[in-house]
């Protein structure tokens, strides 16, 4: 059994001020492989001191300085990179192929990007010819509180502290506590690189302690946080008293619109991998594909021979295999969404509720595909986050977009198409932060984030620097 109990406060692992274990489990075998503590308000207020003090000197250094630590941090992670995905796999149930070209790559190269957007980003400028005595600087808000997901743990933990520091303000993150041992190995990184005490800090626990603290201390400027919908109003409203900047990356239920002058087999394969990726525990997943009615059944068709050959394996070993999810009650919540799909009349035809032959343990699921759906269904408006697909026949270009729209989230869309014309159409008038042509990928330090009920602010590159700045306007700069 591994003990990682300490938190990482002030340059420093330390004890929790009351000892709460908790139990990690490995969701491919149900068993708990680790032990943390989950911490409380008096953890946070420690944490919380630490950054505040840190950031009176941090906040001052220079770009070079910060430059060389980020640099730093980069070498050391590359160095432990298998490492980091091992430690991926083992907590969320990442097979080891996609823990280490996705899941570990994922934080790597959103450092290096940073690296890249914090060598170009210009902090101070003249508002312009018309007022050169006017200054525009951009300044680091201060201490920023940092909430992360199990999903994809690396992935946002990298696009949230690292454009923190490199910006100049000082962190207190606390990971996911059913995926935290990844972020503990970061922290490990962090130490190693050298960052001052108290710049960067982490405290585990859960939502109702550590997360409702943070949101809604006094002495934390902004609060980042990624979760799902519910959670994120929760820190939105603990934020609200004292008028707190929050930043959220929710969830989504991203359409998949097909059109009939595309690759079918092509375009359908695709998607259906996508949404299975992960194993459909991804916001972005495209889990509603729109299909226009002349190419619908040969698209369904097409999905089910695609479906039935995605394998369910352990993800401690290489392949392109879906693992389990990641916990009882996840397993649990995917399992009644599916039943709710057949109760509801959707035409079920792959996969279905329980677990995939052969496994009688581990939160494996079967990946599932919905036919003839209706937008309307639970299926097709709340976000299942598992191997779930949703299939809707459309018949005109209007009917697609109004079914893509019809949606409480928007943080990404997708199009399939032959028609340049078509795509460029479509996509001005989906309302997602992120829309991706014929199976287009997005290049690092692109903007992350959605429109309504996916959240608010960008991740990544220069938007995610920004998010971390306050803007400041000097007037008679010499």
């Amino acid at each position: 059994m591994i003990k990682k109990t300490d938190f990482y406060i002030d340059g420093q692992w330390v004890a929790p001020a009351t000892p709460h274990d908790f139990d990690v489990i490995n969701p491919a075998d149900e068993q708990a492989y680790a032990v943390i503590s989950l911490g409380s308000s008096v953890d946070v207020d420690k944490a919380v001191a630490a950054a505040r003090t840190a950031f009176e000197t941090y906040s001052q250094t220079s770009r070079d300085e910060r430059l060389a630590l980020l640099e730093k941090l980069a070498e050391i992670y590359s160095r432990r990179s298998t490492e980091m995905a091992e430690t991926i796999s083992a907590e969320m149930g990442a097979p080891m192929t996609l823990a280490t070209n996705a899941q570990a790559a994922a934080g790597l190269g959103h450092l290096k990007a940073f690296i890249r957007s914090l060598k170009e980003f210009n902090f101070g400028h003249a508002l312009g010819e018309h007022a050169p005595t006017e200054y525009i600087s951009h300044e680091p808000i201060g201490v920023c509180g940092l909430i992360t997901p199990w999903n994809w743990p690396m992935n946002q933990v990298t696009l949230k502290v690292i454009p923190a520091l490199a910006v100049g303000c000082t962190v207190v993150l606390k990971p996911s506590e059913i995926a935290p041992m990844s972020a503990l190995l970061f922290a490990e990184m962090i130490d190693e690189a050298g960052f001052p005490p108290g710049v960067f800090n982490l405290v585990n626990g859960d939502g109702l302690s550590v997360g409702e603290a943070m949101s809604s201390h006094r002495d934390i400027d902004m609060m980042s946080f990624t979760g799902s919908t519910r959670a994120g109003i929760a820190v939105s409203k603990a934020a609200a008293e004292t008028v707190k900047r929050v930043t959220l990356e929710l969830g989504g239920k991203s359409p998949n619109i097909v059109f009939e002058d595309v690759d079918i087999a092509k375009a359908v394969k695709a998607g259906v991998l996508h949404c299975f990726n992960n194993t459909g525990q991804s916001c972005n997943a495209p889990t509603r594909m729109l299909v226009q009615r002349s190419i619908y059944e040969n698209a369904v068709k097409t999905a089910v021979e695609v479906g039935e050959n995605v394998e369910v394996g352990n993800p401690a070993k290489e392949g392109r295999h879906i693992g389990p999810l990641v916990s009882d009650v996840h397993f649990n919540k995917v399992q009644g969404l599916i039943q709710k799909g057949i109760d509801e009349g959707a035409r079920l035809v792959l996969g279905g509720t329980g677990r995939p032959e052969g496994f009688n343990q581990g939160y494996f699921v079967r990946p599932t595909i919905f036919a003839d759906a209706d937008n309307d269904m639970t299926i097709a408006r709340e976000e299942v986050f598992g191997p779930v697909l949703v299939m809707i026949p459309f018949d005109s270009e209007e009917d697609a977009i109004k079914i893509a729209n019809d949606t409480p989230y928007g943080l990404s869309a997708y199009i399939q198409s032959g028609s340049e014309e078509r795509t460029k159409r479509v996509s001005k008038r989906l309302r997602a932060g992120m829309v991706l042509i014929n199976g287009a990928t997005r290049p690092g330090g692109s903007p992350f984030g959605g429109y309504k009920q996916s959240g608010n602010g960008r991740e990544g590159g220069t938007w995610g620097l920004e998010d971390f700045l306050e803007v400041k306007a000097t007037s008679g700069y010499a």
